[in-house]
């Protein structure tokens, strides 16, 4: 008997590239330069482009129908297996281009969202991605049952087509509800397990996705997390320990990247992973210099910010990639705009004594360093000054507990309020946090870790 093998193609989906450019665009060099990077990370193979320039788009093709046809001539010519489009298009619009093209067709939040499904990594982000996922996908069920909705329908009978579409509603919008009370739960519980956390003072870096960030970290760190040349190399948060001169040990967090038109449903779903960035003390937003496209890009990360509730917080711009700058007039120009920005190289470690110089002063321009006399008594005073500040060291007497804390500025009222004195002092912020009382100054600091290791107390948070 003659054996048959089948053979496997693993070669990449082929995929055309499509675009509606209206006169409320930005102009740009090349318009499709960053969905290409969007579907090479997706994994497509991109055989041919088309931009189409109009003053609308059409609302049952999107695109024009001559472009229509010549976009169906490209899918033929190429044998392509999809067309994505860098607009969002309504499920009609994608039901119609479909058939008029003759394969499949994706809009960039559908892409955008296929890539972050296939980079999810921990429990907490795949339950993000797949509530946005649902989301998206809920009004475009019914093209997934067109096949079965042709069939007859009489008066007091529904077709099986609608039938199933209805349960696949309810299934959907069953497992929304469900995905969004959980992830709720996840968001109250990062929320107090990062509050509570006060170590150390937080730094967290934000940028556009491929600037840098992770680089920058391993840089600074030497924590060996993952730094690709991609987009959305990192979907979790890791948090690792930074031996900051001056400050002694800084938590420096790595988030996801940013990118224009994010997805709405996305950072909705990404704001428990974003709690490290909200509950920052400090941001470091870090830009890809070399980018063309490095403005729009700097534009698109605080437009994000505003939607998270945190463009007010105090941030460093980060000028990272220099030393891929072959005219230093083209630093220049962005120095011009941006005249505070540092400019690194995470890669050559170029810039980055004057980066810890600058993280150092921003640090200190929220934070008081003072020495509180409280009433041993007030516990609620006492315990204030842990939730709120950096307690240094605590000396326990009869008449009065003397704390060394670093306190947030913004915090201070009820301190004036009960407080028995307040005292500017310089403390080494390098020595442990101490508890010393007349009958056991010997074990002041018996129960601190002097262990700063970027990597052995590190957490990867999603």
């Amino acid at each position: 008997m003659q054996k048959t093998h089948k053979v496997l193609d693993d070669a990449p989906e082929r995929s055309v590239l499509a675009r509606l450019i209206t006169p409320s665009d930005k102009p740009e060099i090349d318009p499709l330069e960053e969905l290409h990077g969007l579907a090479t990370t997706a994994g497509t193979e991109v055989v041919d482009e088309l931009v189409q320039r109009r003053s609308s788009a059409d609302h049952s093709t999107y695109l024009g129908k001559g472009k229509v046809e010549e976009l169906r001539l490209m899918v033929e010519r190429h044998d392509a297996d999809m067309v994505i489009f860098d607009n969002d298009l309504t499920p009609a619009q994608t039901r119609n281009l479909e058939k008029s093209v003759g394969t499949k067709v994706l809009d960039r939040t559908e892409l955008i969202l296929d890539i972050f499904a296939a980079g999810a990594r921990t429990h907490e982000s795949r339950l993000a991605i797949e509530l946005a996922q649902l989301q998206y996908q809920l009004p475009r069920l019914k093209r997934m049952w067109t096949h079965l909705s042709r069939q007859a329908m009489g008066v007091g009978m529904r077709g099986p087509g609608e039938k199933q579409l209805e349960v696949d509603r309810r299934l959907a919008q069953k497992r929304i509800s469900d995905l969004r009370s959980e992830l709720k739960e996840v968001e109250e519980r990062r929320e107090r397990q990062v509050a509570a956390r006060k170590e150390a003072p937080t730094v967290s870096l934000v940028g556009y996705t491929n600037a840098g960030k992770s680089t920058l970290m391993n840089a600074l760190t030497d924590a060996s997390v993952l730094a690709q040349d991609k987009l959305f190399a990192t979907l979790d948060t890791r948090t690792r320990r930074w031996a900051l001169n001056g400050w002694g040990t800084v938590l420096l967090s790595d988030t996801v990247g940013f990118i224009r038109d994010l997805p709405h449903s996305l950072v909705a779903s990404f704001k428990s992973t974003l709690e490290e960035t909200r509950q920052a003390d400090l941001l470091l937003h870090v830009a890809d210099a070399s980018s063309p496209t490095v403005f729009e890009q700097i534009a698109a990360v605080y437009k994000v910010l505003t939607e998270l509730g945190i463009e007010e917080k105090d941030t460093l711009l980060v000028l990272n990639k220099i030393d891929a700058i072959p005219n230093p007039l083209i630093l220049n120009r962005v120095l011009d705009r941006y005249p505070n920005a540092i400019p690194v190289s995470a890669r050559a470690s170029k810039g980055l004594s004057l980066l810890v110089e600058a993280v150092g002063e921003a640090l200190g321009r929220e934070f008081l360093d003072i020495e509180v006399e409280v009433d041993p008594s007030d516990g609620k005073l006492l315990s204030y000054l842990s939730e709120k500040g950096e307690v240094v060291s605590r000396e326990f007497g009869n008449q009065m507990t003397v704390v060394h804390v670093r306190m947030p500025a913004g915090s201070m009222g009820p301190v004036h309020k009960s407080a028995k004195s307040i005292t500017p002092v310089t403390f080494d912020r390098d020595k442990p946090e101490s508890e010393t009382s007349p009958d056991a100054s010997s074990d002041a600091s018996s129960d601190t870790s002097s262990d700063t290791s970027p990597d052995t107390s590190s957490s990867d948070v999603a």
